[in-house]
């Protein structure tokens, strides 16, 4: 299953320091998940084979004003602890992406997420579209939540869809291996960070 560089590209998912750092307001849920798939060595290794190989790499991060006055008043579930945790607020060292994975020349930081599915509050359908990708390759946060969310919709809207099994965390072992049993099949092409690495090359 060779994957044409060209005509892909890797979508980094919140690799922001609230999520990736000591100090940061959700890594201690993140954390032990992390650990155990290494998925920042291996997001790095992706990252730099992807560019050399010539892919496109694109960074999305979530970030909300101070107050959260673009999302309900009222919110649940996982926007209700970020909410409460004052996580992501733009502009915070929190909601930076963490060095490690900052941006290069050439790569594309995708604007306006807000909410979980990576395409539904951005423009990340358009640059894709507009430049000729048709495979996508998914790392990042949560490995249930807005990954899962944006693996379904890239499903959806017809692109060829990678999950990068070992480049992912959720906020336990349990949620994060049932997302990959039972539900990335489904909607992906679940691959390791060596095996995507291999058939880019």
């Amino acid at each position: 299953m060779a994957i044409d560089p060209k005509t892909t590209a890797v979508v980094l998912i919140e690799y922001q320091n609230d999520f990736t750092s000591e100090g940061g307001v959700l890594h201690g849920a993140v954390s032990g998940v992390m650990d155990s798939t290494g998925m920042l060595g291996n997001t790095r290794k992706v990252a730099e084979a992807a560019r050399a190989a010539g892919a496109t790499v694109m960074h999305a991060p979530i970030t909300f004003a101070e107050g959260y006055n673009e999302i309900t008043s009222h919110p649940y579930g996982i926007l209700k602890g970020v909410v409460d945790g004052n996580a992501f607020v733009k502009g915070s060292w929190g909601a930076a992406i963490i060095d490690d994975l900052a941006p290069v020349d050439g790569d594309i930081v995708i604007e306006g997420k807000r909410g979980l599915d990576t395409f539904a509050s951005t423009n990340l359908d358009f640059i894709l579209r507009s430049k000729g990708i048709t495979t996508i390759a998914l790392g990042g946060f949560l490995t249930n939540c807005c990954v899962e969310s944006t693996m379904r919709s890239g499903y959806e809207n017809g692109y060829r869809v990678v999950t990068l099994t070992d480049c992912l965390a959720a906020t336990s072992a349990e949620e994060h291996d049932n997302a990959l049993k039972y539900d990335f099949p489904m909607f992906s092409q679940p691959m390791a960070a060596t095996e995507f690495i291999g058939e880019l090359a």
